[in-house]
């Protein structure tokens, strides 16, 4: 066994094999750029050494964690032997693997001619074919152009299913239903290709349908001895990018399960694999309406690739399978380790079972609500789930900043129980004990597609998000999410003063508020609270400080909360207290705030609640029913509209922001509404038009690229563009003006007037 290993990696994956390497008595080496400063696998390792440029601050993957000449120098440096690639980054590529043998360095994965066997689609296709290992119909030539695609498509018909030939992880992936589109999604795809890969070389494959992503896990030593560990089912995916693995696939039956384990291992063997790889199957579903037979033999399954390295899904494996007559778990990156040192599998195929079930959800920077769009920000609250059955693979912290420069993965929580139900229902209930608020992720999303009867069922294919997403949203909406509130026609200035006692009284009777509404209460009274000020150090507080609205010989005054959460109306929250008995009660020092008050969002109905604020709960009850929602707040200097107030439940959390109706009105005045502004952070990687050029609605005007995904600014209207601040290369915020497309209209007066 090696002394010291570097871990050529960042994020949870890093952490993770830190982990394992400390298990085992090894001495660890992280690498980092300067935004991963103080990351968790920088803490956690034993050393740390720093990439990026010597004389200026660069944190961008092509000058750290891409940089084979820098991972070297810091494995020389703290006298590494080895070196762990993780997955990502520099994992699959072959000059990385040779490299670090021509440093006299370990690789801790397979030989450089299986990883670049391997990584060329077109070729690894032709090398598993010659293997006895059924593949996917497509094109043929091993640099086919534009023309071939285009004919090799006509000759397997539509729809096809465009890949990068160097690429994985799904990324530049273009299925295409109309031949007419085919160019088009070439050129796209291509450049993604190149971009993320150096390479754009492409292949065409038939598109299957109802199609499941089924993977198979091998292992092998350098003494010819290769195993396959089961399959993991990786079909719930969405731009096909996972988002929900599990182990065992529940379609698959036992002639089935063999037949692919057997296929798997001789397509590892056909490139002299050695380490943990996987392999991936493409499967055709099961008609709803077939009979029951149709269940039974060996079914149909296509090859698509092998990963040369360990899969992000790879916990599911560790969890659902045991070896031997102990029933003892893997530790994959143990083994990894083990083969790399020379030593032989301790274990034979026959060994080797299911035992069990395990589910994994990635948590990923990303907004549901807003198609998917990579977010970003500082993690101010983060609660990891515990508890039976229950594992989490993170790579964050309280105060971690996620920026657009590397993958939106944050983390995984993994389920496993004795049987499928047991593992859905554990991993439903982790996610939604996994609270991260300052940053929206897709983690209330996961819990509530694990809740599909679909999926419930088993009936899965890759498709299916996507399907959901158009014919029943509801589904994957969160029910407390501001979107889902009800508009209520805005109440006059007055409505809030005249109101009676008999009809508030009246409007409290009516139907419970929504989620969303309490949402909105939750912000306003969270906000309400922080008006109270500290106690003095006798423990008495200025009753006429306080917000309760108190008046001589009347009712108290309704507060005000005007609030805005990204992409919605703004709203307003109006509190009252509800007896003159609760000034005095605030002037008590207690470490809990309580109030009682009575509510009104917009115009809507008055309804009684009782509020309490411990630590970074909240606590909201309303005509007898109590939430709690997780509370934070982001009082970062400088923010537009002040502190920002984040709510989190069930895994979802939201920004709510002060709203002021003055500036609002001055800066939409002040704004062109021909402007468009980043939908998120990240890179612009094209330009394609230049000021005052004359464009087209729809037209395309410059392409975003952020966390594997590629986004077009088009243009909104006919029109000019009248100012382009976007350059190619440049790093931008979300809501930075991109580019003004002044209306053909407007252009056209602005033209005859300086005429």
């Amino acid at each position: 066994m090696f002394d010291t290993v570097l871990v050529a990696n960042r994020g949870e994956i890093a952490l993770r094999v830190i982990r394992t390497l400390r298990r085992l008595g090894v001495r660890s080496v992280a690498v980092f750029s300067d935004a991963d400063a103080d990351a968790p696998h920088v803490r956690e390792a034993d050393v740390a050494v720093r990439l990026g440029p010597a004389d200026r601050s660069d944190s961008s993957a092509a000058e750290t964690y891409l940089r084979t000449d820098q991972i070297l120098a810091a494995a020389r440096r703290t006298g590494a032997q080895a070196v762990h690639p993780g997955y990502g980054f520099l994992a699959e590529n072959a000059g990385f693997a040779r490299a670090c043998a021509d440093a006299g360095l370990v690789f801790i994965g397979p030989p450089p001619g299986a990883v670049e066997l391997m990584g060329d689609k077109i070729n690894a296709k032709e090398a598993v074919r010659t293997a006895g290992v059924p593949v996917v119909p497509g094109s043929q030539a091993t640099a086919p152009t534009d023309e071939d695609l285009v004919a090799a498509a006509d000759g397997i018909g539509y729809p096809v299913l465009l890949k990068p030939s160097a690429g994985g992880g799904g990324k530049g992936m273009r299925l295409v239903r109309d031949p007419a589109e085919l160019p088009t999604e070439i050129a796209a795809a291509r450049r993604v290709a190149r971009t993320a890969f150096g390479d754009d070389t492409l292949l065409l494959e038939r598109w299957i349908d109802r199609p499941r992503h089924i993977e198979v896990q091998v292992l092998a030593d350098a003494h010819g001895t290769t195993v396959h560990l089961g399959e993991r089912e990786c079909s719930l995916q969405r731009r096909h990018q996972k988002l929900i693995e599990e182990a065992p696939s529940v379609l698959l039956n036992a002639e089935t399960r063999a037949a692919m384990g057997a296929a798997a291992v001789r397509a590892a063997e056909s490139c002299g694999y050695t380490g943990a790889g996987t392999v991936e199957f493409i499967v055709p579903g099961i008609d709803p309406d077939a009979p029951a037979s149709a269940a039974e033999g060996v079914r149909d399954f296509f090859f698509m690739e092998m990963n040369t390295r360990l899969q992000v899904e790879h916990p599911v494996t560790e969890l659902a399978v045991a070896v031997g007559p102990d029933s003892a778990r893997l530790d994959l990156v143990e083994w990894q380790l083990r083969v790399a040192a020379g030593e032989p599998l301790s274990f034979t195929q026959s060994d080797i079972s299911f035992l069990g079930h395990a589910i994994e959800a990635r948590i990923c920077a990303e907004d549901p609500e807003r198609d998917f769009l990579p977010t970003g920000g500082r993690i101010l609250t983060l609660d990891e789930p515990q508890g039976e059955g229950i594992r989490v693979d993170s790579g964050v912290a309280p105060g971690t900043v996620i920026t657009s420069a590397y993958d939106p993965m944050l983390a995984k929580v993994i389920a496993y129980g004795p049987d499928r139900p047991t593992a859905l229902r554990r991993l439903r209930a982790a996610l939604a004990d996994t609270r991260i608020l300052g940053v929206t992720t897709n983690t209330g999303f996961l819990r509530r597609l694990l809740a599909h009867p679909e999926v419930v069922a088993g009936r899965l294919d890759t498709g299916l998000v996507e399907q959901t997403a158009q014919q029943q949203p509801a589904l994957l909406v969160a029910p407390y999410s501001p979107s889902s509130a009800a508009a209520s026609s805005a109440a006059a200035p007055n409505a809030a003063e005249s109101s009676t006692t008999a009809a508030a009284a009246d409007a409290s009777a009516s139907e419970p508020p929504s989620p969303a509404h309490l949402l909105y209460y939750a912000a306003a009274l969270a906000r309400h609270l922080d008006l109270t000020p500290a106690a003095d150090p006798g423990g008495w507080t200025d009753p006429f400080s306080l917000p309760s609205g108190w008046r001589l010989g009347g009712t108290p005054a309704w507060t005000t909360h005007r609030l805005r959460t990204p992409g919605q109306d703004p709203v307003s929250v109006r509190i009252r207290s509800i007896t003159a008995g609760n000034v005095t009660e605030t002037t008590d020092n207690s470490p809990e705030r309580t109030r009682e008050v009575e509510l009104r969002l917009d115009a809507g109905p008055v309804h009684r609640a009782r509020a309490t604020l411990a630590a970074d709960r909240l606590h909201l009850t309303v005509d007898g029913l109590q939430t709690a929602f997780t509370l934070a707040t982001d009082a970062t200097p400088g923010l537009p509209a002040g502190p920002v107030t984040w709510l989190g439940i069930e895994g979802d959390a939201w920004p709510m922001h002060a709203y002021d109706p003055v500036v609002e009105s001055t800066a939409g005045a002040s704004a062109h509404h021909g402007a468009l502004t980043a939908p998120m952070p990240g890179t612009v990687t094209v330009v394609k038009t230049t000021a005052g050029e004359t464009v087209r609605k729809g037209q395309p005007l410059l392409v975003l690229e952020a966390m594997k995904m590629e986004h077009v600014i088009a243009a909104p209207h006919d029109g000019v563009v009248a100012e382009l601040r976007a350059t190619a290369g440049a790093t931008v915020a979300m809501e930075d003006l991109l580019v003004v497309v002044t209306p053909a209209e407007e252009a056209a007066e602005v033209a005859e007037v300086r005429s």
